[in-house]
């Protein structure tokens, strides 16, 4: 029996998985600090007395887009973006070190430095707190300054300094939840004093609308394209089968 069935299924199977990721790089064009996925099809012959022409269809996932995103100034203390390369250091739900770019920080009840997903931002020695009812600022090089309320404007004081690192990015792999790590077998990242901040400003998503929605429609194509073939080869061999039964 021909394999072309199989082939175009294996077509379709990797557009619909292609659209999932091009659909969340679409529901995510607002999210802050987000990185686009990228995919990639690549073409495996068919090993056997098939025809050269016949080619399976495997999806690739060569990693993340890690182009910066647009800046977007918003005057809060508490906002920053990493300028050029680098990342924030935050705590994942299992305790180690995870790194992103979302920027817009916050203030748990606690007094903890928080993102906005309350993932514990990390210092040089751990998580960082904020004293109750402080003012808090950013550096360019990452220093929390906090000032209680009251306090005369001299009255600052550091409070820790937020971990910034720059791994290269082939060591670095998207999570379930949205976050980076290092590699299984690689240690975590030190600490880069290179790395500056930005305050006052979050970076946006890179993920341009428009091409997200070309590639929507392409993989769309692509999908309606490998059920026809699908539907050639059922009536193909439907036809081949009244041949046998009549001939």
């Amino acid at each position: 029996m021909d394999r072309m069935l199989y082939v175009a299924m294996s077509g379709a199977k990797q557009a619909m998985e292609q659209q999932a990721s091009v659909a969340n790089n679409m529901a995510n064009v607002s999210t802050p600090g987000f990185r686009a996925q990228i995919n990639a099809f690549r073409a495996v012959p068919v090993v056997g007395e098939e025809a050269r022409t016949r080619a399976f269809v495997a999806a690739t996932t060569p990693g993340a887009d890690f182009s910066r995103g647009p800046l977007t100034e918003t005057g809060r203390a508490l906002d920053v973006a990493v300028q050029g390369e680098g990342w924030l250091v935050v705590q994942a739900a299992d305790g180690s070190e995870a790194y992103t770019r979302v920027g817009n920080l916050q203030i748990g009840a606690d007094g903890q430095l928080l993102t906005m997903g309350a993932r514990p931002v990390l210092g040089d020695a751990g998580p960082l707190t904020i004293p109750p009812g402080a003012q808090a600022s950013v550096a360019a090089d990452g220093l929390i300054a906090a000032r209680g309320a009251g306090d005369p404007p001299t009255g600052v004081g550091d409070v820790g300094r937020l971990k910034l690192v720059n791994p290269p990015t082939a060591d670095l792999v998207r999570g379930d939840d949205g976050l980076f790590r290092m590699r299984d077998g690689l240690p975590a990242a030190d600490a880069d004093p290179a790395v500056r901040l930005v305050s006052g400003v979050i970076e946006g998503s890179n993920v341009n609308p428009v091409e997200a929605m070309v590639d929507m429609i392409a993989n769309a194509r692509r999908f309606e394209m490998q059920m026809r073939s699908i539907k050639s080869a059922d009536e193909g061999a439907q036809s081949a089968n009244r041949l046998l039964a009549y001939g």
